[in-house]
């Protein structure tokens, strides 16, 4: 028996230590060499070096005077990622919808913008189409007393257009212009 077992655990303890310890090392220094930024949470931060979120992570931000991500099922949370799982014909999310957009409805703009009502599939994205920033730029020019063009020209440049998909605007990298330019 001792010829079967020896060998079993011997094989059991290298392992865990390759694939526990020396492979999860090896591709951490990999990718602080490589990837530092990325490896390290694609942190952004301010003027003073204070870190004031993730580039990967949307933020709730309150107060009219600045841009809003979209709605997440998580409040923001890490721990709670996920989509709501609430289906289109249940009456918690249609009551959460009708809420949010009459909370958020302008009068002479149109409809809210999907985006703007609806959760993302991690409830932590980002990003949102250029529109839905659009459509709050009257709402944050006015409480700031900037031009809307100002704003216009703001959101021109914190557009981005990545190889694969539509235009995003990620919208704490825009806050975080909007505070900078003393906006």
């Amino acid at each position: 028996m001792n010829t079967y077992v020896r060998p079993a655990l011997s094989l059991i303890l290298l392992l865990a230590v390759v694939t526990g310890a020396l492979y999860p090392l090896a591709v951490t220094g990999v990718a602080q060499v490589v990837f530092p930024e990325q490896a390290n949470g694609s942190l952004v931060r301010d003027e003073q070096g204070q870190v004031r979120g993730s580039a990967l992570i949307a933020q709730d931000f309150q107060g009219d005077g600045w841009f809003h991500s979209r709605p997440s099922a998580g409040a923001y949370a890490t721990v709670a990622s996920s989509a709501s799982n609430l289906s289109p014909s249940n009456p918690a999310l249609a009551e959460r919808v009708a809420g949010d957009a009459a909370k958020l409805y302008q009068a002479g703009q149109g409809p809210v913008p999907q985006a703007l009502l609806t959760t993302s599939g991690s409830g932590l994205d980002p990003h949102l189409p250029p529109q839905a920033v659009a459509y709050q730029i009257p709402r944050v020019a006015a409480a700031r007393q900037i031009p809307v063009e100002r704003l216009q020209a703001l959101l021109e440049g914190a557009t981005l257009h990545p190889l694969i998909g539509p235009p995003v605007v990620n919208v704490l990298a825009l806050n975080q212009a909007l505070s900078k330019f003393g906006l």
